[in-house]
């Protein structure tokens, strides 16, 4: 591991902190690439215009058109949390401007594969939908769109996956990453892609005469709903979406969020009144994931749409259950591909620039996680394989894939299918997280093929694991109030948590945990005495290394003092 420090413009940190920013903060954001004051400002009057969004006008003429003959509307989600957000957003939102006939349908992991399939369009059409849109997918659904145009369904596609060189044949399509799309944020989630077509829609119905400004509803209370999809995706953050979560997260902390959100903040045993980011990504967004890992989405979308609290309750407490399932089996999977992969790398001279881990035992529903875990582990763009489940796909592997800065993944998935045309069945995905499906005979070559494209794409800079931090943190810092003022902030893919470096003395260290698999600190940090801990770290530090570190607040018994959150060392 190498630590790095990120370069601090000084005029711009000076012009920040001169507009009232506070010292540590300018410094922060003037490290991130904030130029001025103004991009600060969450005001949803500096939100991204939605006539920039190419097919956003369409899609709200479609939209009118259906709301004002009563037309049977269906929505088809995608399984995860940007999808089950994008689908509630979707259901309360056109509810909110006048649609009477509402309706969801969520593609079964397992048995339907990704997207809009020509199954799932027969389905939607046996329901007797007359207006299909998709949220969160739905852009490379060539067969699924001409078959529910065949049937005749029209198409509203709304997505923000990359396109490939076809698009469908909907009869709108909002996508910022479709080709002749001027959108500024072209990370912006499929939840706000929805968003912005109800802003559209809103304006439209505006335009028509169906309500004026005055009187036209409020779409503020889904922006509650638009911040948790949006870091639940790890998308980037850029100002746009730093704007979207800011007014989420300022909804969220004041009370005012869907039951089902409330309820999962309990479940989970955090506090809506001091939510961060941090719990949208890692404590709400995995048990809404879980579902659809799981069991079936239904139950996330279910939860974000009841204004039942009992229900909610009841719900929330279903997911969190089958999160703690999920962990379960995710580091059974982990410790097993681990172990595979420390095995493979112990007879190596020089570890391979790829890993594809397989076996019988892994569960689909939690490849993605894995192949997480092993690229943070080691640097790696990883891939981990499970047996499909679906009826008639016995002799197939679904593959999930994760990747390291510099390496496409799915450009990496498009090189293989063309040097072996015949052992990718299906692949898509984005730069950082990709996944595939293979037939099972064809194991071996996709774990050759993908290591030749690693290896031709990836350098030993690349393969070096640089942890990015903020420098060293003035000990007056060290304070519980600045904590919380940086926890406050909108932090995430792209616009990194504020991480710490400096060398320390360790004065003493332990072992801690059920499985005594935490490294607890004793440390001196310029001439003070503070406690710190390495989340899953057994090895001990020597005397005087140089740390990266961000900032926690433990409390115990009443009292509350900062502690160090060890992120790695350079020894």
């Amino acid at each position: 591991m190498k630590i790095v420090n990120r370069d601090v413009p000084p005029r711009v940190a000076w012009a920040l902190e001169q507009a009232g920013v506070h010292p540590l903060l300018a410094r922060l954001y003037a490290a991130r690439g904030v130029r001025s004051a103004d991009e600060l400002d969450p005001a949803l009057t500096r939100l991204l215009a939605p006539a920039t969004l190419k097919g956003a006008g369409e899609a709200a003429r479609l939209l009118a058109d259906a709301i004002a003959r009563d037309a049977r509307i269906c929505i088809v989600a995608d399984y995860d949390c940007d999808g089950a957000t994008a689908c509630a957003v979707a259901l309360r939102g056109l509810r909110l401007l006048g649609a009477r006939q509402v309706q969801y349908l969520v593609p079964d992991r397992v048995v339907d594969g990704y997207g809009l399939t020509a199954t799932i369009a027969e389905r939607v059409a046996a329901r007797g939908a007359d207006l299909l849109i998709t949220v969160d997918n739905g852009i490379a659904s060539i067969e699924g769109v001409r078959r529910a145009r065949a049937l005749g369904l029209a198409v509203l596609i709304t997505d923000h996956h990359l396109p490939a060189a076809e698009l469908p044949a909907a009869e709108a399509i909002v996508n910022p990453n479709q080709p002749g799309c001027g959108f500024e944020s072209k990370a912006i989630a499929g939840v706000g892609v929805m968003f912005y077509v109800l802003l559209a829609l809103r304006a439209e119905l505006r335009a028509r005469g169906v309500f004026d400004a005055a009187r036209q509803p409020r779409l503020e209370p889904l922006l509650a709903l638009v911040a948790l999809g949006t870091v639940a995706d790890v998308v980037r953050l850029d100002a746009n979406n730093r704007r979207l979560v800011a007014q989420g997260l300022r909804r969220v902390r004041a009370g005012h969020m869907p039951a089902g959100m409330a309820a999962l903040f309990q479940a989970a045993g955090r506090r809506a009144a001091q939510a961060t980011t941090f719990d949208f990504g890692f404590a709400l967004g995995p048990r809404i994931n879980a579902a659809g890992r799981l069991a079936d989405m239904s139950l996330g979308i279910e939860l974000l749409t009841t204004d039942d609290a009992q229900r909610a309750g009841q719900l929330a407490r279903e997911l969190d259950a089958i999160n703690r399932e999920r962990r379960e089996i995710e580091g059974g999977m982990r410790e097993q591909a681990l172990q595979v992969i420390d095995e493979r790398f112990a007879a190596l001279e020089a570890p391979s620039s790829a890993l594809c881990v397989f076996d019988e035992s892994f569960h689909e529903g939690v490849v993605g996680i894995v192949a997480s875990r092993l690229k943070d582990k080691f640097h790696r763009p990883s891939f981990v394989f499970a047996p499909s489940t679906a009826p008639g796909h016995a002799h197939e592997l679904k593959g999930s894939g994760r990747s390291v800065p510099g390496f496409h993944l799915r450009d990496a998935l498009d090189l293989v299918a063309k040097r072996h045309p015949n052992v990718l069945l299906r692949f898509g995905g984005h730069a950082m997280a990709a996944g595939c499906t293979i037939a099972a005979e064809h194991f071996a070559t996709f774990e050759r093929a993908f290591a030749e494209v690693a290896e031709q794409g990836l350098d030993a800079a690349m393969l070096t694991r640089r942890l990015e931090t903020d420098g060293p943190l003035a000990p007056e810092y060290l304070r519980a109030d600045l904590v919380e003022l940086l926890a406050g902030e909108v932090w995430g893919q792209g616009f990194a948590p504020p991480t710490f470096c400096d060398e320390v003395r360790i004065t003493s260290q332990r072992l801690v945990g059920e499985a005594r698999n935490h490294l607890q600190l004793k440390l001196e940090y310029q001439g003070r005495d503070v406690d710190a801990i390495w989340f899953s770290r057994t090895e001990p530090l020597p005397e005087r290394p140089l740390l990266a570190f961000r900032l926690d607040v433990n409390e115990w018994r009443g009292e509350r003092r900062v502690q160090l959150l060890v992120e790695g060392a350079q020894i």
